[in-house]
């Protein structure tokens, strides 16, 4: 276990490097942070960390910079989330109450993530597998055609035209719609099924086939629209940190273009606690010199989906943490209140 003065000083490297980009040295150490102590003392304790691997010699200059470990251990331990002042916070709300639909919501969400955090933002869509069944709409078109509009309590929005086989009544249709809506309205949408599959049999004879082409279309929504989806945005941020990625950029850029790869940064929903990846934690090679911070939003206390950053080791792990935090919250409110 590290002393609490060389968990200071390890403290101080990373506030310093990740303020300055340059390697820091024992001299600027105490120049820079009252550790009460002498430059030999600090060196002797850079000395100490350097060995247990949390930090490291870039070359031969004699500063050090810290560690995947090393930024581990100040994230696990040395580090607090920075709380964002009013005028941010009133900024995020004014920003995210305008959006008018959930699209909107997301697309601002994104933009607003890369400029607080200067990093790549990345948003998932709200799952439709951890969805409830917030209405079913039923319109007429013509006497044979309707569309079916599926809303969830994420505000989520999926319309379905339905060409019938024979023409539709609109007092059977009110009939189908409300009888649709007494059986599904709050519940997941894995439910669903089972709780429409009888349904038909309690209509009459000659409407049954359109009763069961509209249950096909709903059930198909369900399974269409489980695959995840993803939003991405600030990634020219990047290019202001080309010098923390070794030899070029272009392997990040790559990994960020896989969605598959990024659902598995964010890691699963049904963890909606703030997860924080460093360095080789990530699995990804491409990704072996970046950090992703991410977090769960919900529309009440559980998670829908997860939001993050993607950025270099060498980040503002406090404040970033704090930024992703804030947003998630705004967002999660903007879902209940829709």
């Amino acid at each position: 276990m590290l002393s609490e003065r060389r968990l200071e000083v390890l403290r101080a490297i990373v506030q310093d490097y990740v303020g300055t980009e340059e390697p820091v040295g024992s001299k600027a150490l105490t120049e820079r942070h009252n550790l009460g102590v002498s430059p030999a003392t600090v060196r002797n304790d850079m000395a100490v960390l350097e060995d247990e691997g949390f930090i490291a010699q870039p070359h031969t200059s004699a500063g050090r910079i810290p560690t995947d470990k090393g930024y581990r251990l100040f994230v696990d331990r040395l580090a607090g989330v920075k709380p964002l002042s009013s005028p941010e916070r009133r900024a995020i709300q004014s920003f995210l109450d305008v959006a008018v639909d959930l699209d909107d919501v997301v697309g601002r969400t994104v933009r607003l993530l890369a400029q607080l955090t200067r990093q790549v933002a990345v948003v998932q869509y709200p799952s439709l597998t951890r969805s409830t069944v917030r209405h079913v709409e039923l319109l007429s078109l013509a006497p044979a055609r309707l569309m079916l509009v599926l809303i969830t309590d994420t505000g989520r929005v999926e319309q379905r035209m339905i060409d019938c086989a024979a023409p539709f009544g609109e007092t059977s249709l009110a009939d189908l719609r409300a009888r649709l809506n007494s059986r599904i309205v709050g519940r997941r949408f894995a439910d669903v099924p089972q709780l429409v599959q009888d349904l038909p049999d309690s209509f009459e004879q000659e409407d049954r086939g359109t009763v069961t082409t509209v249950l096909a279309t709903l059930l198909e929504t369900l399974v269409e629209e489980t695959e995840e989806r993803l939003v991405i945005g600030g990634t020219a941020n990047l290019t202001r940190f080309g010098h923390d990625f070794p030899l070029t950029i272009r392997p990040v850029l790559e990994a960020l273009e896989e969605h598959v790869v990024l659902l598995k940064l964010l890691g699963e929903a049904e963890h909606p606690g703030m997860t924080v990846r460093i360095g080789h934690e990530n699995a990804h090679e491409g990704l072996n010199s970046t950090s992703v911070v991410a977090v769960g939003y919900g529309s009440g206390d559980e998670a829908v989906a997860k939001l993050g950053v993607v950025g270099p080791t060498r980040m503002d792990y406090p404040g970033t943490m704090g930024a992703v935090r804030a947003v998630a919250r705004y967002v999660g409110q903007i879902l209940a209140e829709s």
